[in-house]
């Protein structure tokens, strides 16, 4: 095994001892950060989601900048904003918190779609344009972004092209009662979170980041990631299936769950494993058709394409 290995063992160790019973969540959220690829974290508020953002963050050492979801948050709350310099007589750019190395949009889904919009050219392109200007993002780069159940008060659906630019969506639910007894003693969560200490740092990062891009892929497994997206094409209960960026986003992340496992080559058993976290939220379903989720959909779209 590689010594990448093994510090990323003692990373999702140490995630882990935050995130208390909630290692394949763990896995997934590692898998999607060194795939260079963004995070959606769908579920109830309480059950640990901005605390796996800041833990993620401060485990690799990361800039971290946070902003809360409200329905009068304005683009440029998020973006910045250009002040005019009375000294200097010129407009001055002010940053905003998504010049950050890892942006936690918490409850996304309460902005207003104008401000939901403003994420798209930084998490496609990785900068921003403000009063006809471009300016980077920092490298590496990640948005983290929370998202409540549709059926709460206040909420915006995120639009399909928004979901799409998320490597991922990750669930983490309530934990197993020994597991909850355990939080409750005080163990796990935000004390844990604050004992965190950094056992990575961004110049590391990218390198990781460099060498799950190289991994090999076998014809043979291109296949397999190829008759799944068509799979998602054809299903019955499928509007709209993977687009060949969906494809691409599957099989990077099966390259960086790969990586985790310490081999220098993907199998399918790493597509299987991400396949409903990449696929799900990309999928859009028939109104009135079949009563499962597009989750569910996932799944059985998985069990049915035979692996080579």
């Amino acid at each position: 095994m590689s010594p990448s290995f093994e510090r990323l063992g003692a990373i999702r160790q140490a995630l882990e001892n935050v995130l208390l019973g909630k290692g394949t969540t763990v896995r997934l959220a590692l898998a999607g950060l060194l795939a260079g690829g963004h995070l959606l974290l769908e579920d109830l508020p309480g059950v640990g989601k901005t605390t796996l953002a800041q833990a993620l963050a401060r485990v690799f050492g990361l800039d971290f900048g946070r902003v809360q979801g409200t329905n009068d948050l304005l683009p440029s709350d998020l973006l910045g904003l250009s002040v005019y310099d009375e000294a200097r007589r010129e407009l001055r750019f002010v940053p905003g918190p998504i010049f950050h190395q890892v942006l936690l949009a918490d409850e996304l889904n309460r902005a207003s779609p104008k401000t939901q919009s403003a994420l798209l050219e930084a998490m496609a392109e990785r900068q921003v344009t403000v009063d006809g200007i471009s300016h980077p993002l920092p490298e590496p780069f990640c948005v983290i972004a929370t998202q409540n159940p549709l059926e709460q008060v206040g909420t915006y659906p995120l639009p399909e092209s928004e979901l799409d630019r998320f490597l991922l969506r990750l669930e983490i639910g309530y934990p197993p009662p020994q597991v909850e007894k355990r939080l409750l003693a005080g163990e796990g969560g935000t004390a844990a979170l604050s004992a965190l200490r950094p056992l990575a740092d961004p110049k590391e990062l990218r390198v990781w980041h460099a060498e799950v891009r190289s991994l090999a892929v076998r014809e043979a497994l291109l296949d397999y990631v190829l008759a799944l997206v068509q799979e998602t094409r054809t299903h019955p209960g499928v509007r709209l299936g993977l687009s060949p960026r969906g494809g691409l986003a599957l099989l990077a992340a099966a390259r960086a769950h790969a990586f985790l496992a310490g081999r220098e080559f993907v199998l399918p058993e790493d597509v299987q494993a991400v396949f409903v976290a990449a696929t799900a939220h990309r999928l859009v379903l028939h109104r009135g058709g079949a009563r499962e989720d597009a989750k569910e959909t996932a799944a059985r779209i998985l069990s049915t394409v035979p692996v080579p």
